[in-house]
């Protein structure tokens, strides 16, 4: 394997500054600068990444429906930017899956919490329809598909997992979180160790360019076509040097989909995403700190506290991390002084 030049990564924090790393360690400077904004909480409208509130079956939709083949039906939940993919490119997709005639939901992504990846004309024999589908979306789209049998699990059906009884027609609801256009199709299992962090560190950089615009939604997509190339099963593989790379890249990424997810008021997905980031470095002040203040506003107030005094541990001089511990100091004075009137 050729020798890599491991150089520092930039990353962008919640607040849009800039920050200097050549790994997953923890970070000891200031969390947030002075002359720079906090975050802000309100205006957000939905974003990708969650499943669809109602998860008793398919979405009921009520835009027009588009033939996209004499098996293959969609209607869009959610409208995507940009351009389509074409053959061979790579998406990266969450989706559902349902038999039509009975509603029995047979696969689910989103619980995985790991993108699916398609190749567009190398798709399996099962996932016809469903490339199809694909290949009219738009990334950031959601749409339901209804596919008939003959371009899913055909007539036998697939009594594996999943479980798909014959001749089933199949109805998905699919979100094309984005695609690489990619002449020769080529997956990320194809790609040398070099190759597949190179091709995760452009899709970080493009999120946190996207990230200063304010731009949402296009930067978590980013940021999670970064993380799909770093799934479990490749870092279980790396170690040394590559490990190092690898977790410098997608680290800031699951840090960087918290900070918009707090945002978005979206605050027990913040915590989800810095403690896959605690579990690699339990020390991560960036981690703790947004982890402390999702707890602090779904008012897990000594959890909240537990983090940021933490987080001080090793960034005693920064200054939100103390602003946030004057914060609780603040409200459970307020607290107390409530309870001695009540009482």
């Amino acid at each position: 394997m050729e020798e890599v030049q491991q150089q520092p990564i930039q990353s962008v924090g919640e607040d849009g500054e800039k920050e200097m790393m050549s790994n997953g360690s923890s970070m000891t400077h200031e969390t947030q600068q002075d002359d720079e904004p906090e975050i802000v909480m309100e205006g957000s409208s939905f974003v990708h990444g969650g499943a669809s509130e109602d998860d008793k079956g398919p979405p009921k939709v009520d835009s027009q429906v588009e033939v996209l083949h004499e098996k293959v039906t969609k209607q869009i939940i959610k409208e995507g930017h940009g351009v389509k993919p074409s053959k061979y490119s790579t998406c990266f997709l969450h989706y559902k899956a349902w038999t039509e005639s009975t509603q029995h939901k047979f696969e689910d992504t989103w619980q995985e919490l790991q993108l699916v990846e398609l190749v567009l004309g190398k798709e399996k024999k099962e996932m016809a329809g469903l490339a199809i589908g694909l290949s009219s979306m738009k990334s950031g789209e959601r749409a339901v598909l209804h596919v008939g049998w003959e371009l899913g699990y055909g007539e036998e059906g697939n009594f594996s997992f999943p479980n798909v009884p014959p001749k089933a027609d199949i109805i998905y609801e699919v979100e094309l979180i984005g695609f690489d256009e990619t002449k020769e199709g080529k997956a990320r299992s194809d790609m040398t160790v070099e190759e597949r962090i190179s091709a995760a560190d452009r899709r970080r950089m493009d999120g946190n360019s996207l990230f200063k615009e304010e731009k949402s939604e296009e930067a978590m997509q980013q940021y999670e076509m970064a993380i799909a190339y770093m799934n479990d099963d490749f870092m279980f593989q790396l170690y040394g040097k590559y490990q190092d790379m690898a977790l410098g890249v997608k680290n800031p990424c699951h840090l960087n989909i918290a900070a918009c997810l707090i945002k978005l008021k979206r605050y027990e997905e913040a915590i989800a995403q810095c403690a896959i980031v605690l579990a690699e470095d339990q020390n991560n002040v960036k981690a703790l700190f947004r982890r402390g203040k999702a707890r602090s506003e779904l008012g897990q107030t000594d959890a909240a506290r537990e983090d940021f005094l933490k987080a001080r541990k090793f960034a005693p001089e920064d200054k939100a991390i103390l602003k946030e511990l004057r914060v609780l100091d603040e409200d459970d004075k307020i607290v107390l002084s409530e309870t001695k009137g009540a009482l």
